[in-house]
């Protein structure tokens, strides 16, 4: 490995154990070049089937609804 890949897992060790996981699969995603689905959390799949529906629909949030989402975790 990389001197650069070994300070980034010594950072990652820092983390809590759930930040931990979710830069665990990023990487994976990121080295499989996608080739696994990301597994859906059974609580999350309506959410994220409705969003695919919208989707379909072409029925996107306006840019004002972003930023506005976004400015919720400026707080």
């Amino acid at each position: 490995m990389t001197k650069l890949v070994d300070k980034a897992l010594e950072a990652m060790r820092r983390l809590p154990s759930d930040s931990q996981d979710e830069i665990a699969r990023a990487i994976l995603h990121l080295a499989t070049r996608g080739e696994e689905p990301e597994a859906i959390n059974p609580a999350h799949l309506p959410a994220v089937l409705q969003g695919l529906e919208q989707a379909r629909r072409r029925e996107f949030a306006s840019d004002a609804e972003v930023e506005a989402a976004f400015r919720r975790f400026d707080r």
